[in-house]
């Protein structure tokens, strides 16, 4: 949510480097307090790090991607100091460093306390080892001045993350670690909805990308749809499509199991596509962008949950 936030503020760019910000661990609150020649400082590092996060792509096998990284102008722009926004990005890294210091308490409590339970422990680790390869991505995201792709990847991790720490709460919480009994219709709408919804937030990201290029060419919230591409008519008749198949899990378990859990799903998706709605429509606060992932994301926390439980 931080991270959605920074976003429609402008924020990303508002701290230039990573770790710090404009080299120190405290922002400056003034422009007295930034270092000397700093645009051109920054824009300089930034695009030795790009260079070498090319090279590495490319020995995997991204050559295009990586020239196109390397010989991108905007590389060289560097936004002038902005106290709100460098203070709104170091906020959000701030939440990326609990989030961080919370999975590796997570991981050396297992360690000292459960570590003969060798899955959780793997586990554990595994989450410690991709939020940390998390926030090096997000050095990149910085560095490569919000490349659309890369936020995108950014997003994908997070939401690794999350699926990760829901199965760990599935495996340690009484409450969620007994299995829950559907039929095999319900069961395979349940995976097949999680799967959309999955998709659908990627697409959402990429559908954000294109208004974003949009709005800096000058295009009005008229004229978007005529600029827009397959993506976005995807994404909208998916969010049908979600719709459709929630309503048929709702009714299903009506008639079956009753679960509490498919019922509260489907009120967060009513409320999911009116926020999607009143984006597509209407030139609403940035505020319901963020309310729009944080539905999204509830929901996709739910369907992982199910996944995991469900079993016919």
């Amino acid at each position: 949510m931080a991270g959605s936030f920074v976003r429609i503020t402008g924020s990303g760019m508002g701290c230039p480097d990573w770790p710090k910000c404009f080299g120190q661990w405290i922002p400056p609150t003034e422009v007295s307090q930034v270092p000397d020649d700093y645009q051109n400082t920054y824009a300089l590092k930034r695009k030795a790090k790009v260079d070498k996060f090319s090279s590495l792509i490319a020995a995997f096998g991204m050559s295009s991607i990586a020239e196109q990284l390397k010989n991108d102008p905007d590389l060289l722009k560097e936004e002038e100091f902005n106290v709100r926004k460098t203070w709104t990005e170091y906020i959000n890294r701030l939440f990326g460093f609990a989030a961080g210091n919370s999975l590796l308490l997570l991981f050396f409590w297992v360690f000292f306390y459960y570590r003969k339970h060798r899955k959780l422990l793997a586990i554990s680790f595994i989450n410690l080892i991709l939020i940390g390869f998390q926030a090096w991505f997000g050095s990149i995201v910085v560095a490569s001045n919000l490349v659309p792709w890369t936020i995108t990847i950014h997003l994908f991790f997070a939401l690794l993350i999350i699926g990760i720490q829901i199965y760990v709460l599935r495996m340690i919480s009484p409450t969620q670690s007994t299995s829950l009994k559907t039929s095999k219709i319900l069961h395979r709408l349940i995976w097949a909805c999680f799967l959309i919804i999955f998709y659908q937030m990627f697409l959402g990201t990429q559908v954000r990308e294109a208004i974003d290029e949009l709005t800096r060419a000058g295009v009005t919230r008229e004229d978007w749809t005529n600029y827009l591409g397959l993506q976005f008519f995807i994404h909208r008749s998916f969010s049908w499509l979600v719709l459709v198949l929630l309503t048929v899990i709702a009714y299903k378990n009506e008639q079956q199991s009753k679960f509490l859990t498919i019922r509260w799903l489907f009120v967060l998706l009513i409320i999911e596509l009116l926020s999607g709605v009143l984006l597509a429509h209407f030139d609403m606060s940035g505020y319901v962008q963020i309310s729009h992932l944080l539905f999204a994301s509830i929901i996709f926390g739910i369907l992982t949950m199910l996944v995991f439980r469900a079993r016919n």
